[in-house]
Order: structure tokens, then sequence, then C-alpha cells
């Protein structure tokens, strides 16, 4: 599948997981939750995860997370870099991937890693997960 195309489902796959943990949080204004979202999935923080998940990944998922980056038709938006937007662009069709092949546990395994590097780079404690349960 073209990497553009997994990294479309790659997005919104992360924005909902972003969403689910942050509503563990209990009740927050929705300008917070909105606030807290945004930290999650820009394209910075997604980039500052890129080189934590290189040294995670089997052949295959470095092979899709390449695919991603390396895409031609990307172009970055006013508030990140090329190279940020790439690297994001690569690490959203890694997700993508993993969501359409049924990987879920290997899904949720990597976006904690992702979750750790962006709450590490914010100094953000992570979220308790008592509030909120599916």
């Amino acid at each position: 599948m073209n990497p553009l195309n997994l990294a479309f489902v790659g997005d919104a796959v992360y924005e909902l997981m972003v969403r689910e943990r942050l509503l563990r949080n209990g009740g927050l204004p929705m300008q917070e939750l909105h606030g807290r979202a945004v930290r999650y999935v820009c394209a910075q923080a997604q980039s500052a995860a890129y080189d934590i998940l290189c040294g995670e990944l089997t052949e295959e998922e470095a092979q899709v997370l390449r695919r991603g980056r390396n895409s031609s038709a990307i172009r970055a938006p006013k508030s990140s870099s090329m190279m940020e937007y790439r690297r994001s662009t690569g690490v959203e069709a890694l997700l993508g991937y993993l969501y359409l092949k049924g990987e879920d546990a290997r899904l949720e395994e990597l976006a904690e890693i992702i979750f750790e590097v962006i709450e590490r780079g914010t100094q953000e404690e992570p979220a308790p997960e008592e509030a909120y349960t599916l």
C-alpha cells in the first residue's frame, strides 16, 4: 500500500489513541484536552520519537517507516521543518501499517514508546489510568 495512505490511517489511529490516553486523566476542560493532544500529535513530537522507534523495529517495520519518511508528495506545514514532517509521516505510516495488519499489541507497544518520549520531552507526568475505562 502507498505509504501516504498508511500515514493517513496512522494519523487517525494515533489521534484516537492520544485522546483515549488523555481522557484517562479525568475531567479536564476541552481547551486543556486539546492543548495536551496537540503536544502529542504535532510533527515535532512524533519526529522526536522517530530515533527511539528505529532501535525497536523489525526489518519489515523499519522498511515501512523509511518508505513513509521518504514519500515524495510530502509538503511540510509552516509549523514544522521538512525533516520533522517527513519523520512524523514515517511514524504515522508505521502506525497505519500495524493497524491495518491487525497487530494491535505491537501498535500499543510502539505507541507507548512514543508517549514516553513525548512526555519526557514536555516534562509531563504520564496520565493516571483510573479515571476512564473502556
